[in-house]
């Protein structure tokens, strides 16, 4: 039997979120101390490989948002010639549109998963999503930019941060559980198919008024 979450429970993953949200927000706050007031904005911890690198992102995870890519293949001259107005229309997109679109989402997702041991994985998902995308929108209603600062320079990978992290570990997850754990029948109890379950409640009334008239 599927079973809602609590007030409790809901209570209890929020508050994980946002301790999540905070160890995010304390990294950022250490990369701005430590790196953006260095003269380089460079640590290097190995040398060729890894290193930190302060950076100010005005785009989405890993250096990539719609509008960018959009304005990189129409070049639009009154953004080009207005850096500032670009800037602002990512603003209202990531904040109006891609953002609460995101959390709505994934806050129906969360309480629609069944409370059982077998569904605890997709809890952990959920609440990685919530916390990535509060800790880089955090960033973006007080800066107007994320902080990014972990760097592998030996494959050039795009600067990220620790919210970046928690995404992409929540992704990765999703798709290993969705290949190799849950099957379709899980899924269903989490977003039902309401065509299937009007003809399951059909087939059922139709069986008991069997039963009744015999």
């Amino acid at each position: 039997m599927k079973k809602n979450k609590t007030k409790k429970q809901m209570c209890t993953a929020g508050i994980i979120a946002l301790i999540l949200v905070a160890i995010d927000q304390l990294t950022k706050y250490l990369a701005v101390i430590n790196l953006k007031q260095s003269s380089t904005g460079v640590f290097v911890l190995i040398p060729g490989v890894f290193e930190l690198r302060y950076l100010e992102n005005q785009s989405a995870a890993f250096g990539v948002d719609l509008l960018s890519i959009i304005q990189n293949i129409f070049h639009f001259t009154y953004w080009s010639e207005n850096p500032l107005a670009f800037l602002r229309a990512k603003m209202i997109f990531f904040l109006s549109d891609y953002h609460c679109s995101c959390y709505t989402f994934l806050c129906v997702w969360y309480r629609k998963i069944p409370v059982s041991k077998r569904f605890r994985l997709l809890n952990v998902v959920v609440i990685l999503f919530i916390a990535g995308a509060l800790g880089n929108l955090i960033d973006r209603i007080v800066n107007n930019y994320v902080v990014d600062f972990f760097y592998f320079s030996l494959i050039n990978f795009p600067i990220f941060n620790v919210a970046d992290i928690y995404v992409t570990v929540a992704a990765f997850m999703f798709i290993i559980l969705g290949l190799f754990y849950y099957k379709e029948e899980d899924f269903s109890l989490i977003f039902p198919d309401k065509k299937k379950s009007m003809k399951i409640d059909k087939e059922n009334k139709q069986k008991k008024r069997k039963l009744h008239y015999e």
